[in-house]
């Protein structure tokens, strides 16, 4: 039997209740149940405010019995019982079938706390068949004794539940658990850690996040255990990352190869260029693995950073995998390669592209010579990742726009630098707009983070301005004229649609979309209620634009995921020669497109893509001389989430406080595994935008423990919380992190 109550099975203790719990939840032991803290507390006497209820939502409330009516039904036997139950300002109707006995309890004037999902019948919102449980019938009027005043506003713990394991249920489950808990348990936190900083012990935590009296008490516990939970998660990051660097790196110095390429530049590199070149430069002649984020605003110079990192693991006879979220892009960027290399370096480096759509000759000759170390850099896409794709010394990972990719798809390709001597590739990742759980682990410094803020001498404004239909319907013809304009003075203008046709969202294999954001308005913030327009698509829009008479002679065409590789490059090609006026596109153009002559960028449903994705979009105008136009155009309503991510976009061109908003309006994710945002998130009571001077806090102490005991031997209750905290997949998931 385990020592310790919080690693007992739940079985035993919770007898049949404990198959609920664990189909709900997926817990096994006391501990996990333990760690199923209330979302919120409530009291006894308060009412929820059922007008903010909305349908479809499972909700958890407490309300007061106004009316019981019972009607039979009219297409077959048996009776409906409708409970009007109210918050003093509006209603709310409890609907059962056949069950006539629940007017004996459900009488006016009894309060309890009632848990269903929202629906709707004739317009007015119902539950049908809750769960509730009802408060004593005398425990709030007048004259209460002291001990029954208590009660009524000792708060109540509403927990996280389901349809089938309401808030009740779980409280219960719980207490059976904290019946059980010892007066003291061995805390992960050390004594001195704690009591330092004002902290309660876990166990009475334990018992007043539960069971509070007062609020202060629930308070008191939150703090003990959102602090616990830090240092757990830091003392586990900081004993992985220091796993990882004791494998060991070949050291890679840059040399002559570097040197003729920084002499035949043609422009100079900013100050920021300069700078993260010497951080990436003093990790690559280390012999500990480069794991290092290069975050840079959208046209900042980070591809010329990596080539330079690239060339200095070139110079000391290793290879280099850069890897591309898209066809289109991976061709661009080995375009783009060749062309700064120059012929004579490029020559002698052999940049090789291997796609998934390449030809099966041209695919084996890459392999090739990535395998045989013919190749220095090898651009590709997931590609790249396939088991028969070899290298003969990779020394350096690159990986672009790293949102784009799950953190198995970067590992796998790791691991094909590891060699014999279990020695590791050095790791670059660049991104120019942080998504939620990178800006959560460069909290938790699980990353060594370098920002290039400073743009290129050159290069033009971008005005950004949200198209609202929904308040300005006429407005639509505007946006068709605004381009022909800029059309007029020979510039070039990109149209980007969520869809391929009226049934197909974009479809591009390689083209990773950025996860919980392209669904529809409603889903993702938008329309509250009501039919969900069909998204705007790149062929019917294309036919659109061609008929009309302000765009009459302009060469217009498509670029989407269902076009083969070859179609895909020669649109590219064409359109990066002048050859076509607009491109109605789907995010296959999102990331380092580069035609300096586009000035407009028209987005359509805009609400429908995430932070990430626009800020990318509007990257794409602005790049060289010629100022930029990006009209963001959306139906959501003004207030909605949906509607938000569009304005916060529009208000800012600073993809680092893009960053900031994309957390706070998303969270951020499962912090400890594959889910790169939204909802879900394996963090407990830490939310990494409220939280992040404790989090550095828990770090630095836990550095101090490490520091003092790397093996932690004289802290077990440690050693024990990682062991529950951190299961093997989530231990690996830190490793590649």
């Amino acid at each position: 039997m385990p020592d310790s109550l919080l690693d007992r099975r739940l079985g035993p203790i919770l007898g049949a209740g404990e198959k609920a719990i664990e189909k709900a939840f997926g817990y096994r032991t006391a501990g996990e149940l333990l760690a199923h803290y209330p979302r919120r507390y409530a009291r006894r006497g308060e009412l929820t405010a059922l007008d903010e209820l909305h349908v479809d939502e499972s909700v958890t409330i407490v309300a007061e019995v106004r009316s019981v009516q019972e009607r039979a039904m009219r297409q077959r036997k048996g009776s409906i019982l409708e409970v009007s139950i109210t918050d003093g300002r509006g209603f709310l109707t409890l609907t059962f079938f056949n069950q006539r006995w629940r007017t004996g309890e459900l009488v006016p004037g009894a309060r309890g706390i009632f848990a269903g999902k929202v629906g709707s019948y004739r317009g007015a919102r119902q539950l049908a068949h809750p769960d509730y449980e009802l408060f004593p019938p005398d425990a709030d009027v007048p004259g209460l004794d002291g001990s029954a005043r208590d009660w009524v506003e000792q708060p109540v713990p509403i927990y996280p539940a389901t349809a089938s394991v309401p808030s009740w249920k779980v409280a219960k489950a719980i207490g059976v658990i904290l019946d059980l808990l010892p007066a003291e348990l061995d805390d992960p936190v050390p004594d001195d850690v704690r009591t330092g900083r004002g902290l309660i012990g876990f166990a009475e935590a334990l018992r007043l996040v539960h069971r509070p009296a007062v609020d202060a008490d629930w308070r008191r516990a939150q703090d003990a255990l959102r602090f616990q939970e830090a240092f757990v998660l830091q003392a586990g990051l900081l004993r992985q990352r220091a796993e990882r660097r004791a494998t060991g790196a070949a050291p890679r110095v840059p040399g002559k190869l570097s040197a003729e390429f920084e002499a035949h530049l043609p422009f100079p590199l900013t100050h920021d260029q300069l700078a993260v070149g010497a951080e990436i430069e003093s990790d690559l002649a280390g012999e500990v693995p480069m794991n290092r984020l290069v975050q840079g605003e959208v046209g900042s110079g980070k591809t010329v950073v990596a080539l330079r990192a690239m060339l200095a693991v070139a110079d000391s006879g290793g290879q280099s995998a850069f890897l591309a979220p898209t066809e289109v892009l991976a061709g661009q960027h080995l375009r783009s390669l060749v062309a700064a290399l120059g012929p004579d370096l490029a020559a002698r480096l052999r940049p090789t592209l291997l796609t998934g759509q390449l030809p099966a000759a041209d695919r084996r000759r890459a392999m090739l010579a990535a395998a045989s170390g013919g190749a220095s850099i090898v651009v590709g896409t997931h590609a790249l990742l396939g088991d028969r794709v070899s290298f003969a010394d990779l020394g350096l990972v690159v990986v672009d726009e790293q949102h784009r990719f799950g953190v198995d798809q970067r590992e796998a390709l790791r691991l094909k630098g590891v060699t014999g001597s279990g020695a590791s590739p050095h790791v670059l990742v660049l991104t120019a707009t942080p998504i939620p759980r990178t800006v959560a682990m460069t909290v938790f410094g699980d990353l060594d983070v370098s920002t290039i803020a400073e743009l290129p001498a050159g290069r033009a404004a971008i005005e950004s301005h949200v198209v609202a239909l929904v308040d300005h319907p006429g407005w639509e013809d505007r946006i068709w004229q605004r381009l022909a304009e800029e059309l007029a003075q020979g510039r070039q203008g990109f149209v980007v649609c969520p869809a391929i046709d009226a049934k197909t969202v974009e479809d591009d294999p390689d083209a990773l979309a950025e996860p919980a954001a392209a669904s529809g308005s409603a889903a993702s913030g938008g329309a509250a209620s009501g039919p969900v327009a069909p998204p705007a698509a790149v062929l019917p829009v294309l036919e659109q634009l061609r008929a009309m008479p302000a765009l009459a002679g302009r060469r217009i065409e498509a670029l989407h995921g269902r076009l083969s590789s070859d179609e895909k490059d020669a649109t590219m090609r064409a359109f990066a020669a002048g050859d076509i006026d607009v491109l109605v596109a789907t995010t296959v153009i999102e990331v380092g497109v580069d035609v300096p002559n586009a000035s407009t960028m028209v987005i359509l449903d805009a609400d429908r893509f995430g932070v990430a994705q626009l800020h990318q979009l509007r990257g794409r105008v602005g790049r060289g001389s010629v100022p930029g136009l990006c009209l963001f155009v959306t139906r959501s309503e003004p207030g909605s989430v949906a509607r938000e991510r569009v304005d916060a976009v529009a208000g800012t061109l600073d993809g680092f406080a893009l960053a900031q908003v994309d957390l706070e309006l998303r969270r951020e994710g499962d912090v400890l595994g594959a889910d790169q945002s939204g909802g879900r998130s394996s963090l407990k009571l830490l939310r990494v935008v409220r939280d992040g001077d404790l989090i550095a806090d828990a770090r630095a102490a836990a550095e101090a423990v490490l520091d003092a005991d790397p093996v932690l031997a004289g802290h077990p209750a440690l050693l024990s919380a990682l062991a529950r905290r951190l299961d093997e997949q989530e231990r690996a998931f830190l490793g590649k992190a």
